[in-house]
């Protein structure tokens, strides 16, 4: 992957392995407490669905998830997530 494709927050930490330059974040405490709350409020912000999958594909989807060491359903999220954000591409 070529640099122009990083997030700037990817770029930064590239730049602090490589270069050892660390920056500081002013008032850490509070930029946690902002990080904890986002990720409190999209956790809540998840809705319970029903989904009929064929045996065989849900059966390799729980294989794959066994390989990634996550759970089923999480793959499944993910993979959705990924298709609606438009980076999930067909082979």
């Amino acid at each position: 992957m070529s640099p122009t494709n990083y997030s700037p927050e990817e770029l930064e930490i590239l730049d602090f392995i490589e270069n050892k330059n660390p920056k500081s974040i002013p008032d850490l405490a509070n930029e946690i407490a902002q990080l904890k709350a986002s990720v409190k409020a999209q956790i809540s912000n998840k809705k319970l669905i029903s989904l009929r999958l064929l045996e065989h594909d849900l059966q390799s989807i729980k294989t794959e998830a066994i390989k990634e060491g996550i759970p089923y359903q999480t793959l499944i999220s993910s993979i959705l997530h990924k298709y609606v954000q438009g980076n999930l591409v067909a082979k």
